[in-house]
């Protein structure tokens, strides 16, 4: 595996030397899913967990004596959010930075939302923490270093892999298939040809869940005259009622106007905003397919795996495929059965497949 496929954390000499015995019986492995809206693990012990990707620190000493915590996590955080310092670490999949962000703050709480993670796996004092994290298919070398600056404090030993192929190898759609991971922050291609892939198999897109969240704040904005409304209300609604084709229940919501709730009829406007993701979507497919083996296009279109959050949106399956038939002329797209958790199970699976004397080379 090259180095831009996977990363390692250099400094794990000292931590994860011992017997044999101890690495193969003294190890907790843990696959992690970091992603911008919500971090998920899996580990070999068995625990499942998922966190909203948000850290809080209270404000002042009032905050503090409310609170009584020196930092919060995930929803709690955010329900929290009047009283605290928020930060949500992540942008498209990666660390904050650059002008105007909190680079400081912005690593302070990815550390912390990492070690929160890791905790929440439960490892006992004896064992060390071997993690796979997963990292968008076009992260920057910059902001892989920054994830395993993160990550040192929390483990013995860490890997970075995309997404994409961390949620195929976990199924072991591991030859001619096409992979689509749509997470808050991006959606992440992959094209898997019974090889590690290389850069020109993937492809990282800005049309993910943030994405339609800012786009249906504007339509609401059009359509519910008079409304106040937040983007986190505008947010719950998309993950309670999006869809993308077939029929649906008329969808009303309830937003203030002059302090009174009043309710609005969103039916439509749900439905066509969440659309706006499936052209570059299908885009973004047709140029993986078209670099292609031209013996091997039609297989390839006809194997495409749907993952991460986004997939939740009923009746995107079908709507992709409908896409696919109209501009590349085929399609077949399955869906995961666990959206949330696929690419955490992903990077377990990498984990435990990785032979004891690649871990050794992490060092």
């Amino acid at each position: 595996m090259t180095d831009e496929q996977m990363s390692a954390n250099p400094e794990s000499q000292a931590q994860s030397g011992g017997s044999d015995s101890e690495k193969k019986h003294g190890v907790l492995y843990i696959g992690v899913d970091l992603g911008t809206s919500r971090t998920s693990i899996s580990a070999s012990n068995g625990v499942r967990e998922t966190v909203a990707s948000a850290v809080g620190y209270p404000k002042d000493v009032v905050a503090m004596k409310l609170l009584g915590k020196e930092v919060l996590f995930g929803d709690e955080a955010l329900q929290k959010r009047l009283s605290l310092n928020l930060y949500k670490p992540l942008e498209h999949g990666v660390l904050k930075s650059g002008d105007g962000e909190d680079s400081e703050g912005n690593l302070r709480a990815a550390k912390d939302l990492l070690k929160e993670a890791i905790r929440l796996a439960k490892a006992r004092k004896d064992e060390l923490v071997y993690a796979v994290i997963g990292a968008p298919a076009q992260a920057s070398i910059h902001n892989k270093k920054a994830i395993i600056e993160a990550a040192r404090e929390s483990v013995d030993s860490v890997m970075l892999c995309s997404e994409p192929f961390a949620v195929a190898y976990g199924l072991d759609w591991l030859e001619d298939v096409l992979v689509i991971d749509i997470g808050a922050g991006t959606t992440d291609l992959c094209r898997m040809h019974g090889t590690m892939p290389e850069d020109a198999d993937q492809i990282t897109l800005n049309y993910a869940g943030d994405y339609l969240d800012r786009e249906l704040f504007k339509a609401f904005q059009e359509a519910c005259t008079g409304a106040d409304f937040t983007i986190n209300m505008v947010k719950e609604i998309k993950e309670k009622y999006a869809y993308v084709s077939g029929s649906s229940e008329t969808i009303t919501v309830h937003f203030p106007v002059a302090g009174k709730p009043t309710p609005f009829e969103v039916t439509e406007v749900v439905k066509n905003t969440c659309k706006k993701i499936i052209p570059p979507i299908v885009e973004a497919l047709g140029s993986l397919v078209a670099s292609f083996d031209p013996e091997f296009q039609e297989r390839l279109k006809g194997r495409v795996l749907l993952a991460g959050g986004g997939s939740l949106i009923r009746g995107l399956d079908r709507a992709i495929e409908d896409e696919m038939r109209e501009k590349l002329g085929s399609g077949r797209v399955v869906r995961i059965e666990e959206p949330i958790y696929g690419g955490a199970n992903g990077a377990l699976k990498i984990a435990h497949d990785m032979p004891e004397d690649f871990w050794e080379k992490l060092k």
